[in-house]
């Protein structure tokens, strides 16, 4: 039976021309920079670098339009925070390039919008355990990386450099400068990885400031608007968060999408600690019917 349906089947071929499908080249600007530091266009090996992450990106639509899209959302909160510490606003593009402003978690464990380690989040200030993750923080997790990022240009005097040094490490960087007998990070051999890393900001830097010129055309009602939340103070346990949430007037799923950071059902709190637990201002955003 099922073979004689198939039998049945009709198909139907679409012929499509090749002057009907066109890709475009993208075009380098004559000039960029990163955080006001030239980028030297004129050497061929950095030219070429940016121009391979300018076409992986432009056209990488997906992954391209997600970005434009959350950038609306968490661009707000990312960007006072880089001015507070005195971070060149450029640095939002690392977080894009990161993570591409999602809370994900590489194979080696690099963890949120900033893909801290456990060791370096807790340098910088960060709880990290099994019921407490604050790399899942937005606003704590960009703290903890302009500390490192400040920490990293006053030794170096390059927000390149410094940008490099995220992918690549201290030490790394260190090694290769007394190796090479340069500190000019485009005249360093790197590894891949990294050469990628700083060339791709870059590049997204660009598409993203200047969407239509890489055929980007997102309307305002397209994008993914901020959500206005308020903040509850907690300085004790929590023992049921579904009942906490219940109590505030939404659902334990709204708060753990609001409050990521919170990695189990529950919050421990013996030393009685203060935490700051988002709730939305309205119910607008998100279904509540049961």
């Amino acid at each position: 039976m099922a073979f004689k349906e198939r039998k049945n089947i009709q198909q139907v071929v679409v012929k499509v021309e090749p002057a009907d499908y066109k890709i475009f080249i993208p075009q380098l600007p004559e000039e960029l920079d990163f955080c006001g530091e030239k980028v030297p266009l004129n050497d061929l090996d950095v030219k070429e670098r940016i121009e391979r992450e300018l076409f992986v990106n432009a056209y990488w639509h997906s992954s391209t339009i997600l970005a434009m899209k959350r950038a609306n959302r968490w661009f707000p909160v990312i960007e006072p925070i880089l001015k507070k510490y005195g971070i060149p606003d450029d640095f939002k593009y690392l977080a894009v390039i990161e993570s591409n402003l999602s809370n994900v978690v590489s194979n080696a464990g690099a963890t949120g919008f900033w893909q801290l380690m456990e060791a370096s989040a807790k340098k910088y200030g960060l709880e990290v355990t099994k019921e407490i993750d604050e790399r899942y923080n937005i606003e704590k997790s960009t703290e903890a990386a302009c500390k490192y990022l400040r920490e990293v240009y006053s030794k170096y005097k390059s927000w390149t450099l410094a940008a490099a040094s995220y992918n690549y490490g201290m030490n790394g960087i260190d090694l290769q400068i007394n190796r090479q007998k340069t500190k000019n990070y485009y005249n360093l051999f790197l590894n891949t990885e990294t050469y990628r890393f700083v060339a791709r900001i870059i590049a997204m830097k660009e598409i993203m400031r200047n969407p239509e010129k890489y055929g980007y055309y997102l309307k305002k009602e397209d994008l993914y608007q901020p959500i206005e939340t308020e903040k509850i103070i907690v300085k004790s346990s929590i023992n049921n968060l579904a009942n906490f949430a219940e109590k505030h007037g939404i659902n334990y799923k709204v708060l753990k999408l609001l409050n990521p950071w919170l990695r189990d059902n529950y919050l421990p709190n013996k030393s009685n600690k203060i935490y700051l637990i988002k709730i939305p201002k309205n119910n607008e955003y998100f279904a509540f019917d049961e």
